[in-house]
């Protein structure tokens, strides 16, 4: 796919994003690219607090896409500390899509080191001081296995695919497990899906969940620790959502399945399953208003 292909949308805070055929889904949301950015994974994961009390900052992006996610981290972290040390490894399907927002100029609202980064990065290259790090192109379920296995461990994850029902790869139980086993027993992984085969797959990972409001958004994101049990609470609408079939999580034993497969086996276990059916959720909680965020 040539750079001319990816189609641009503004978004509300004067960002703007890409969208992508494959998917069938805008890369970011359009009530704002950066803003999202910023509150969903920046603000969520407590980064810039945490670069107070320690040397370092290592961070997994799961799904780079465009960088912005990278970048709004980078941009908060040298607004504060211009030369402090941070490590990156990003996980991206398809290099054309970073060196694209570059060629496109949907980069240049970030500082200058901010995007002398994202070049970098976008090219392959060693990227400058302050900054370590790489993006590694290609099927995420290949390079996290191999990232887990070597013990690097993050004190952050942005967790950014498509959504489950577009992209069930990256949303499996194992895939998730092999991302926590890549995080710091004090790190957080922040995600914007609150979709209940999302958080039960976090859950059977090993992880605590919780729920963060954020404005401007209809529906909350999701922040996870493997230590941390004083997450933002659940509501009881949430956990409701949980004790019923949406609940049910994608599996890829594998690794290896496509969307089909994995759909195909959620939806066999969904039918077996004692879990009590969605409807009558949906039909007390959600009337009137759409669901698909949350299944």
């Amino acid at each position: 796919m040539s750079q001319a292909e990816f189609p641009i949308e503004p978004t509300a805070d004067g960002s703007q994003t890409f969208y992508s055929e494959a998917f069938g889904e805008w890369f970011h949301s359009r009530e704002g690219a950066y803003a999202e950015a910023h509150h969903t994974y920046v603000e969520a994961t407590g980064l810039v607090a945490r670069s107070r009390q320690q040397p370092c900052i290592t961070l997994l992006d799961v799904c780079y896409g465009l960088g912005y996610n990278t970048a709004a981290a980078l941009a908060a972290l040298w607004h504060e500390q211009p030369d402090y040390p941070v490590e990156v490894i990003g996980l991206e399907l398809d290099a054309t899509v970073p060196q694209a927002a570059i060629a496109q100029g949907l980069t240049q609202g970030w500082p200058a080191p901010v995007q002398a980064a994202l070049h970098a990065l976008a090219q392959g290259q060693p990227p400058p001081p302050p900054l370590q790090g790489k993006l590694l192109i290609g099927d995420a379920r290949h390079h996290i296995q191999i990232l887990a296995q070597s013990g690097w461990q993050a004190d952050v994850i942005f967790f950014d695919p498509f959504s489950p029902p577009r992209c069930p790869q990256l949303w499996t139980v194992e895939f998730i497990r092999c991302v926590a086993q890549c995080l710091k027993p004090d790190g957080y992984l922040a995600t914007y899906s609150c979709a209940a085969a999302v958080r039960s797959a976090l859950s059977e990972a090993g992880l605590n969940i919780g729920a963060l409001r954020v404005a401007g958004r209809r529906w909350p994101s999701t922040i996870a620790s493997p230590t941390d049990t004083a997450l933002p609470p659940l509501s009881r609408q949430e956990i409701e959502h949980l004790e019923t079939r949406a609940a049910v999580p994608y599996r890829d034993p594998s690794l290896s399945d496509g969307a089909e497969v994995i759909h195909q086996r959620r939806s066999q276990e969904q039918r077996t399953s004692p879990l009590q059916p969605t409807g009558a959720w949906r039909k007390r909680w959600l009337s009137g208003l759409s669901s698909t965020s949350m299944e």
